[in-house]
């Protein structure tokens, strides 16, 4: 749950950042021993880095043997001809017409071909990197496909069916790679499941996928598929791998011994297996986090993955291992693509180091993580960069003056610097500049002509970055860090501007699982403020419906459209028309340079009684970038006769549960303190109604209406929430969305107060 991420250790680090340098620390400290894959009960297979768990060694010609050259590699490069195929299917043994355009006219290859092609390249360099009792263990590429081959054995030998799947419900690791990969290479389909999951979505999604073998990680997750495994007829074998069972159960198996299992299977059985696949077939399912119904299994082909982990990486920016290895820290859950694609695919595709962040990332070990690793490449949903920027506010605030004075100068002449450079992006128009701990607004000149002051402004950024600007992004584990991105939601301008005065750009993107990933990337050579960038070569977008100011639905066409929903021919025949156009559901606007501008989500607008359409999200950030003790702002109306909105205030996080408490962050005390408010808990506020705190908030909504378009679009009534939202809560998805339909029901009566009084 990114909303847990407190940062509290980088907090102690900023307090003394702009006093001196960290000690040398990063990839130095990081040192490449043996991965030696035990469990804490002694259950683990045993992997060397110099060998593979059996003593085998790992030559040419042992992995010639298990590499079917002339069979397998020669279709690499061959056209696949499926023209007689469908565009759409909803069996999970269903194959698909693939997509080809002519710019970007790449043969279609299967997962393990791709595997093939990082393993003659990559062969010898580190692939995957976990910490085990403190010291960072590694295994190198040419160790990661022959645990991928056992594992994949093994799930034969426990009863994987094709077009079957493994579920896998745990926290990132290199097992969980290992049981992705082996599933793929057992020809089953690979199944994520949040771990936030409770029994009954578990067991929703296990039988949805004929899952054969589910795979968890503790003793908590096998609690709950022991506890429904009655229900699912299709379920042959538990695996665990990060806490071996209490005591031995029928059927339940660690990964250790699920190797040995496999060591018993003949390699041609599996070679045979991997030979017979397509890359028109199904390999992955995301299921959607079913905030309107029932999840809906989202189907990815081989060619979904092996096309995407390619092509949308490369116009990221993502360098090949021959250029610059690329180091990724993995945190996010990979049951959601972005993370799955990032971390796992991709990874694969261009020999990246893949190292994993502890299972209490997002409780505030994430930073730790960071500082050794010194990621090259990271991802973060906008919620993580929000409480970063949020903790290093706090931390720049108790500050002595001189230090917040220069955090402030730093970062103020390094976002000038960073909106005016015309190589930055061309043809933008004139940002804006805010200071860091304030809402003030300045708009910068829209000139972009060179003038006599530019060298002295370069040099005034580089002084600052030397002497304040590394110092924090070292204190943050991004020293080395050069592509930044930000997925699964939007994210606000605020915090966009923010670490552009950090020199952290945040590259956006916009895709869907629907689409593999992201359609639309962003990177340094393909980049402006607010947008989502230009679209991948090879896919194609069209807004349908367009409005006077050219916003419109969001469809795409390409070899990254799925294969259909699994089991739903109603909503894949609602989702893809008859041309395999993918109808998105959002909206957006492209500009003349090709860049994608997400404006909002059809199902969230809101049709006012009076007819007229608002979209929430533009305005929900006004408010929160208008009162920054504002976490949470939704926007209510829908059938209305005016909009209202309900908010939740910032507040610190319980460390043991990681649920909002009922304190407020240093932020928001601050806020109080400077509106004449002594109060320190959001119920002090709420049940005293704290007057100076609420004229505070209403003065702050009534700036938002005076920029409204129109009367329509103004807020007239509020209310503030007595917690925070939460994913425990139930109001945010998985990757932190806003889950409106939830919190509408679970807040009805207050949403029905703001009506019922206008009524009386």
């Amino acid at each position: 749950m990114p909303e847990m991420l407190l940062l509290r250790s980088a907090g102690s680090v900023l307090r003394t950042v702009f006093l001196s340098r960290l000690p040398p620390g990063g990839p130095g400290c990081v040192r490449k021993l043996s991965l030696n894959m035990q469990y804490q009960q002694e259950v683990r297979p045993s992997v060397t880095n110099s060998s593979p768990s059996d003593g085998q060694t790992l030559s040419k010609e042992s992995l010639g043997h298990a590499l079917p050259l002339s069979s397998l590699e020669k279709a690499r490069g061959a056209q696949l001809d499926c023209s007689e195929e469908p565009l759409w299917t909803t069996r999970a043994d269903g194959r698909v017409h693939l997509r080809v355009h002519p710019t970007c006219p790449q043969p279609p290859y299967t997962v393990h071909q791709m595997f093939h092609e990082a393993l003659d390249k990559y062969r010898d360099l580190s692939a995957l990197g976990c910490k085990r009792q403190g010291v960072w263990e590694h295994i190198s590429y040419s160790q990661y496909y022959l645990l991928a081959r056992r594992t994949a054995k093994g799930f034969l030998k426990l009863g994987l069916e094709r077009a079957h799947s493994v579920a896998i419900l745990g926290f990132n690791s290199p097992e969980w790679f290992f049981s992705a990969v082996g599933t793929v290479f057992a020809g089953g389909i690979v199944t994520g499941i949040y771990t936030t999951s409770s029994s009954e979505a578990c067991q929703y999604i296990a039988h949805d996928s004929r899952a054969n073998i589910i795979v968890v990680d503790t003793q908590k997750q096998l609690e709950k598929i022991l506890k429904i495994w009655k229900n699912l007829p299709h379920l042959k074998a538990v695996v665990t791998y990060r806490e071996a069972p209490a005591r031995k159960m029928a059927r339940v198996y660690t990964m250790d011994e699920v190797m040995g299992l496999g060591d018993e299977l003949p390699e041609e059985t599996l070679d045979a297996v991997i030979s017979a696949q397509q890359p028109n077939q199904c390999c992955v399912l995301i299921y959607t986090s079913g905030t309107t119904g029932s999840p809906k299994g989202v189907m990815l082909s081989q060619d979904n993955i092996t096309w995407t982990a390619r092509h949308c990486s490369q116009a990221g920016s993502i360098q090949a291992a021959e250029v610059q290895q690329e180091v990724v820290v993995s945190y996010l859950p990979l049951s959601h693509i972005a993370a799955q694609i990032y971390d796992l695919w991709t990874g694969i595709q261009w020999g990246a180091h893949i190292c994993f962040a502890e299972p209490d990332a997002l409780q505030g070990s994430l930073v730790n993580t960071l500082r050794e690793v010194e990621p090259t490449s990271h991802l973060g949903v906008p919620r993580v960069w929000e409480k970063i920027m949020e903790r290093i506010q706090e931390v720049g605030a108790g500050s002595g003056f001189i230090r917040r004075k220069m955090l402030l100068w730093a970062m103020s002449v390094t976002l000038e610097q960073n909106v005016t450079c015309p190589s930055r992006w061309p043809g933008r128009r004139a940002p804006t500049q805010y200071s860091p701990f304030s809402c003030e607004h300045v708009v910068l000149p829209a000139d972009r002509s060179p003038s006599p002051t530019s060298d002295l402004k370069s040099f005034k950024a580089r002084l600052a970055d030397f002497l304040v600007l590394a110092k924090v992004r070292r204190a943050l584990g991004f020293a080395r860090c050069r592509k930044n991105f930000c997925g699964a939601a939007p994210l606000t301008t605020e915090t966009q501007q923010f670490f552009l005065g950090l020199d952290i750009p945040l590259y956006g993107g916009y895709g869907l699982s629907e689409t593999s990933g992201p359609p639309f990337v962003s990177s340094l050579s393909n980049y402006r403020p607010g947008s989502s960038g230009k679209a991948v070569p090879g896919c194609l977008v069209k807004l349908v419906n367009k409005d006077a100011e050219g916003v419109g639905e969001i469809c795409l066409w390409g070899r990254n459209i799925f294969m259909g929903y699994l089991n739903m021919e109603d909503k894949t025949t609602e989702a893809i028309d008859a041309e395999g156009w993918l109808h998105t559901g959002d909206t957006g606007r492209l500009d003349e340079d090709g860049f994608l501008f997400i404006t909002g989500r059809l199902k969230e607008i809101i049709i006012t009684a009076g007819g007229e359409n608002v979209p929430p999200v533009p305005i929900e950030d006004a408010v929160k970038m208008e009162l920054p003790i504002v976490s949470n702002a939704m926007l209510i109306g829908d059938q209305r006769k005016f909009l209202s909105m309900l908010l939740t205030l910032k507040c610190t996080l319980d460390p043991d549960t990681c649920h909002p408490t009922d304190h407020l962050t240093e932020q928001a005390v601050e806020f109080c303190r400077r509106v004449g408010s002594s109060t320190t808990t959001v119920s002090e506020i709420v049940g005293r109604r704290d007057e100076a705190v609420y004229r505070a908030i209403q003065e702050g909504i009534q700036r938002v209406n005076r920029k409204a378009a129109a009367q329509p679009y103004h807020i007239q009534k509020w209310a503030i929430l007595q917690k925070d939202f939460s994913v425990a809560g139930g109001e945010l998805g998985p990757t932190l969305k806003l889950r409106r339909f939830t919190v509408l029901d679970k807040y009805k009566d207050v949403i029905d107060s703001f009506y019922q009084e206008q009524k009386k």
